[in-house]
């Protein structure tokens, strides 16, 4: 009984201290911003924000209106700013800086520019702070639609603040009684004609001067309170040695609701200390949902860093009015509406890894999620695939069909199937406004011939490949509701990929329109039919059928061939028609993992593949081993692009063990995890456990498995079976074990049963 007690007690007892633990420590949020366009290790800014914040800020390197706002490499700062940006390429929207001054009041970007140096700096999702080479220390700590700065000024020079109202349009007023500046922003591309930014920050110090000034022209107007117009800003001056705090808020829908956010948010904190101390709370609680043990320190940091990135997007883009209830201004139709929506993600990158996660994560986010995206078909007419913050339409598939059948295969029912696959529909059968991924270019093509032709559309078989995926996310949606309708349209197209596959050269290739093949085949040459990739890269992108993928290689035997190769041939390219390197084919040369590029999206699945042809050893390894050698915490910390979540959503699932292969069906894949440990704390309230015996870095492979207790040889676990809890028992070896997870039924779902 004594024995009993102790157990109990010891249990009890580590289990408090694994809740309180500090996990933030292990977050560096400079992870992957030594960064350019030419070469990508992760293409990030050092975010300050809570989880999924609709507002984030950071600190500013870059000029005015530069994708890359921060470089590891840039020695200077020139502003901090109010941030919304989710990939460099597609740029920012409704910024706004604040950058402080001492000695000689200077304006303008370039000229109040302050050097500092990375020692000085210290960049955590709850609070950031750098001390510049002149004295002046900055730190930042953020709410959701808001953040407290404060800015300690040396003693003998003059104190100011500037405030950069960006490259468009900006109203500003000063209003000296209350300490208190109030105005708007209007920047971006993918916004509403009537959109505008609304904020108000307030001063805890008395203004000793201020006014107005316009990057256009040389004048600064002092003495002045307002302005409006493109390019301008405001500054406000303090006494000498100030120590000047400020807490600001922002809202889409009206000056009165950006206030009522300060109130809300910020009202109650006496100090910046108070602010960084509820977010450190907040971002422990969320990071202690997945407790990694027995790891080592820099896994530690790795894990923590990545799940910080995953936890970011999409974007919180509703408030709370005074009722607390949500309210939000559409970036589809310009008018405010009652309910919640996100936006910032691009779906051809996250649909992979992201989503899926949240959907062992976030099941009432992602419900939200999901009727929000039938709400934006509602107020556009489309269904979204890249919104910064309205439609943009970048790059390819209609992924929204995915995310939606995908939660619903998992569970998370909140919205409208019949809906969902109406809006769907219309996706598929007409060509959108707004770009590549927006509707379907070539559709009737693709309907009619099975695949759309080279020529007049790029990057076909690409789309022919990705389109076939999503007409299977429908097809599976219709099925599970008992919808034959749908079920009918949609399945005559679940096999489309063979139309682009060209036994002869053994890849998929692009097709002409009188159905022959593009001339001149190389499978390393990137570009014409292909997104970003080559044939060696996309002709892997089957996520329903790997089996039926297999079939036309020649059967299970071939398949773990070209797999092998592709892993371990050369890392040779050719530009194709984009005519020079981009960066992703650095990233793959630099990776030295043959032809698979994980820099980029299309190949990130395949070190799964063998899970389908009775080899989970080889997983196993291969997954260990990008893991190893191409993530780490440093500002060099990923292979790629960390597109919107995507590179780190990828890396904590596979650390944990998983991989939805498959978004669409309930199975995630068992890779090999990480660490010794792993406890999910799931929304019910119920844990999934992830126990590794002898995990190390050499004992890459699984031995044997049980769950809760019982022989598990599978080589995929359901969500169903996540979602009860319980504990997934791995005895790992150094030694592959090449009996387990070679029967039929151990393999993950696809269409077709894989041949001999």
């Amino acid at each position: 009984m004594r024995k009993s007690l102790f157990l109990l007690l010891t249990f009890w007892v580590h289990f408090a201290v694994a809740q309180k633990a500090d996990l933030l420590r292990y977050v560096n949020t400079l992870q992957g911003t030594d960064s350019e366009p030419k070469l990508s290790y992760g293409n990030t800014y050092p975010t300050i924000a809570l989880p999924f914040a609709q507002h984030f800020f950071s600190a500013q390197t870059g000029k005015n209106g530069d994708g890359w706002k921060y470089k590891y490499t840039d020695n200077s700062i020139r502003g901090f700013q109010q941030v919304h940006q989710c990939s460099p390429w597609m740029n920012d929207y409704a910024v706004f800086s604040l950058m402080p001054v001492s000695g000689a009041l200077k304006v303008k970007e370039d000229d109040r520019a302050s050097t500092f140096k990375h020692e000085n700096e210290l960049g955590k999702p709850n609070y950031y702070q750098v001390t510049f080479d002149n004295g002046i220390k900055t730190e930042i700590s953020p709410t959701e639609r808001g953040a407290h700065m404060r800015f300690s000024f040396p003693k003998k020079d003059e104190a100011h603040l500037v405030l950069d109202g960006f490259l468009k349009t900006a109203a500003i007023k000063i209003m000296p009684k209350e300490k208190k500046i109030i105005g708007y922003v209007k920047n971006g591309l993918f916004t509403q004609e009537n959109f505008k930014n609304y904020f108000v920050m307030e001063f805890d110090q008395p203004f000793s001067a201020f006014g107005t000034w316009t990057a256009k022209g040389e004048g600064v107007n002092t003495g002045e309170v307002t302005i409006d117009g493109e390019q301008v800003g405001a500054y406000l001056t303090f006494k000498k040695g100030a120590k000047v705090q400020v807490k600001m808020a922002s809202s889409y829908v009206s000056e009165e609701q950006a206030v009522l956010n300060l109130h809300r948010e910020l009202g109650g904190h006496k100090n910046l200390e108070e602010t960084k101390q509820e977010g450190a709370a907040v971002w422990n609680k969320l990071l202690g949902r997945v407790l990694v043990e027995g790891g080592t320190e820099e896994e530690m940091a790795t894990f923590y860093s990545c799940l910080f990135r995953a936890n970011l997007f999409s974007r919180k883009f509703y408030e709370l009015d005074e009722t607390n209830k949500p309210i939000y201004f559409s970036p589809y139709d310009g008018k405010i509406h009652k309910g919640y929506m996100y936006t910032d993600n691009g779906f051809w990158d996250t649909f992979r890894a992201q989503f899926p996660l949240n959907n062992i994560l976030h099941r009432e986010m992602q419900g939200r999620y999901m009727q929000s995206l039938l709400d934006a078909y509602d107020q556009s007419g489309w269904l979204p695939t890249w919104s910064n913050p309205g439609m943009s339409g970048v790059m390819l598939g209609n992924h929204a069909i995915s995310l939606l059948a995908d939660a619903w295969v998992k569970g998370v029912r909140t919205f409208d199937p019949e809906k969902a696959l109406e809006a769907y529909l219309h996706e598929a059968t007409n060509r959108g406004p707004f770009g590549g991924s927006n509707g379907r270019e070539g559709w009737e093509s693709y309907f009619i011939k099975g695949y759309i032709p080279y020529g007049k559309i790029h990057e076909t078989t690409a789309k022919t490949l990705e389109y076939a995926y999503d007409d299977f996310c429908a097809y599976q949606l219709a099925k599970a509701i008992g919808n034959d309708y749908y079920a009918g349209i949609f399945e005559r197209q679940l096999y489309n990929y063979r139309h682009v596959w060209d036994p002869e050269v053994g890849f998929m290739r692009g097709k002409l329109e009188d159905g022959s093949w593009m001339p001149n085949f190389d499978p390393i040459e990137w570009g014409g039919a292909f997104t970003e990739g080559n044939p060696w890269q996309y002709t892997w992108s089957v996520f329903h059928d790997l089996g039926g993928l297999a079939n036309l290689m020649g059967g299970t035997k071939q398949f773990i061939a070209k797999l092998d190769t592709f892993f371990n041939m050369h890392s040779r390219f050719k530009v194709g028609t984009y005519k020079q390197e981009i960066h992703e084919m650095t990233e793959m040369v630099l990776a030295k993992m043959g032809q698979y590029a994980h820099g980029n999206q299309p190949v990130q699945h395949v070190a799964y593949a063998y899970n389908y042809a009775g080899e989970p050893w080889k997983t196993q390894a291969q997954v260990r081993k990008i893991m190893r050698q191409l993530y780490n915490a440093s500002p060099k910390g990923f292979p790629g692009d960390e597109d919107q979540g995507q590179m780190s959503s990828w890396y904590v699932i596979s650390a944990l063990g998983l991989y939805s292969v498959c978004p669409g069906t309930s199975q995630y894949n068992v890779g090999s995890p990480v660490f010794k440990k792993a406890t999910i704390s799931l929304e019910n309230g119920k844990k999934f456990i992830i126990e590794a015996e002898n995990n190390n870095r050499q004992n890459v492979y699984i031995e044997s498995a049980n769950l809760n207790g019982k022989p598990f040889d599978r080589n995929w676990l359901d969500m169903g079976e996540i979602e009860q809890g319980g504990v997934f028992q791995l005895k790992m070896s150094s030694q592959p074990n090449k009996q387990r997870g070679k029967r039929e039924e151990d393999k993950p779902f696809s269409i077709s049963k894989m041949k001999p």
